[in-house]
């Protein structure tokens, strides 16, 4: 009898327990990442093949996948998989472990949970800056006009390279001497843009193939000699004539035949992306501006009765990796300077040759403080963990979250707050970048199940009640007993 007593407390005793982890479970139904806690019961020493009653064995985590939620908020990511964030706690700079992805970016810039814990993962390195003025270290408002963004993934680097200009419709004026390379404002407009067409045609390619070595484009030269027909050249009825890509220039006699020839020159000039000089002798070099395009020269004639030969002297290269797009950016570059602009151009690169070793830090978003932009507030945008921030139609990557996993994950400390920490038996963390995808603008819910959660209340809750009613039968008995006595 007295043993019937103490198995019913026993009794008691369990599933007020497991009433007190279920109901947490219902409690956490909406908690970001929550992970539901799962309770198992053991049976007690028996004696002479009567049990002792109950206990409860274990309080364990599940750590199954919860559903994925859109969000749109650009600062949320949920991990599809296995692992967890890591989050600093910037007073002590302990690490914790957290599925709740509903993060913000903090007064100083960092990426932080929700609670003020900085984010861990890799920051950007230092931008390479390719710029007109020296003193333009990161991009400002002077320079509105934008010119090219790409992304390039190669290996363990992955690259952002970003150019804008200053204004050079504004600012493109008539310049040189005629005949050597004379070029007008319209003109320069027009090579402006054909190089910076070919700019992003080039980061196309090096996106494709960022591992090829670098070669250097190279712009094709040709030579036509009118040498002395030009001599041909007498009124206003003679004509000097040449088809350059499909576009046919024509010159009509004009003062003299030096005359003549220059303004010939200057009309070749007025193609886009091709510069034309001639020299006293009537040698007419015909120069592509955009680095490894071909230049097709046909046609060549005076008064249509005579034809010089063409002289390809120097054939188009087009180049390979980065070489290419060095090549086109510089004749980006010297065809904007010429047209009074300024250029800037910016290559940042995030290297993630120690995700494995989990070597982390804060990240930063500003981009002011990573002076890479005087707008410091850009708009985050988050790819399977590689975080980006827009300036415009500019995007530069800044950053990486890291997560990790752990061989014990049940061993974990749960501190509250969503948090884990990292125990002896749990052993250390993993990099969880092949183990899981991470969803930007989204986030994981709670992983209780709201059906087995109440299923199992109703359980405890006659579980309790039935082992009340063992403690009451058993002092009925002890009651009897005594009353034996009297």
């Amino acid at each position: 009898m007295i043993g019937g007593l103490w198995n019913g407390i026993s009794g008691l005793n369990s599933f007020e327990k497991a009433l007190s982890a279920e109901s947490n479970n219902v409690a956490n139904v909406n908690t970001i990442g929550h992970k539901s806690d799962d309770v198992s019961f053991q049976d007690l020493m028996y004696q002479n093949g009567y049990g002792k009653g109950t206990n409860i064995q274990t309080v364990e985590k599940d750590f199954s996948q919860g559903n994925l939620k859109i969000t749109g908020n650009s600062y949320d990511v949920a991990i599809d998989g296995r692992g967890f964030f890591l989050v600093k706690e910037q007073g002590t700079n302990d690490i914790f472990y957290t599925r709740a992805g509903n993060f913000k970016m903090g007064s100083t810039g960092t990426l932080q949970s929700i609670d003020g814990m900085t984010v861990q993962g890799i920051q950007s390195l230092g931008s390479t800056v390719i710029s007109t003025d020296p003193n333009d270290t990161q991009f400002n408002n002077n320079y509105d006009q934008f010119i090219a963004s790409s992304t390039i993934y190669n290996g363990n680097d992955i690259q952002t390279i970003n150019a804008r200009s200053t204004d050079f419709r504004k600012t493109a004026e008539d310049s040189g001497v005629s005949g050597q390379g004379y070029k007008t404002a319209a003109a320069k407009m027009n090579d402006i843009q054909a190089l910076i067409t070919n700019y992003k045609e080039k980061l196309e390619l090096y996106s494709s193939n960022p591992a090829a070595n670098p070669v250097a484009s190279v712009a094709a030269v040709t030579q036509v000699p009118y040498g002395t027909t030009i001599n041909n050249l007498n009124d206003e009825n003679d004509i000097v004539q040449v088809t350059i890509n499909n576009i046919t220039i024509k010159q009509k006699f004009d003062t003299d035949v030096q005359t003549t020839m220059n303004k010939f020159a200057d009309k070749i000039s007025g193609v886009q992306g091709v510069i034309g000089t001639v020299d006293t002798n009537g040698l007419v070099t015909i120069t592509s501006m955009v680095p490894g395009e071909d230049l097709k020269v046909t046609y060549p004639s005076i008064n249509n009765d005579t034809s010089p030969s063409v002289n390809p002297i120097t054939e188009p290269v087009q180049g390979s990796g980065i070489g290419l797009v060095t090549s086109a950016r510089d004749a980006l570059k010297n065809a904007l300077e010429a047209a009074n602009a300024k250029f800037i151009d910016m290559t940042t690169n995030l290297d993630m040759a120690n995700q494995a070793n989990l070597v982390t830090s804060d990240i930063q978003l500003k981009l002011d403080n990573l002076n890479i932009s005087e707008n410091g507030l850009g708009e985050v945008e988050i790819d399977d963990g590689k975080i980006f921030v827009k300036d415009g139609d500019n995007k530069f990557i800044v950053g990486s979250i890291s997560t990790a996993y752990f061989n014990d994950e049940l061993s974990l400390n749960p501190e509250g707050n969503n948090l884990f920490s990292k125990t002896n038996l749990s052993g250390e963390p993993i990099d969880a970048t092949d183990a899981n995808k991470l969803q930007g603008k989204t986030l994981e819910l709670s992983n209780s199940n709201l059906g087995d959660n109440l299923t199992n209340l109703m359980v405890y809750q006659r579980a309790f009640e039935a082992n009340s009613k063992a403690v009451t039968t058993s002092d009925d008995f002890l009651k009897t007993a005594i009353q034996l006595k009297k």
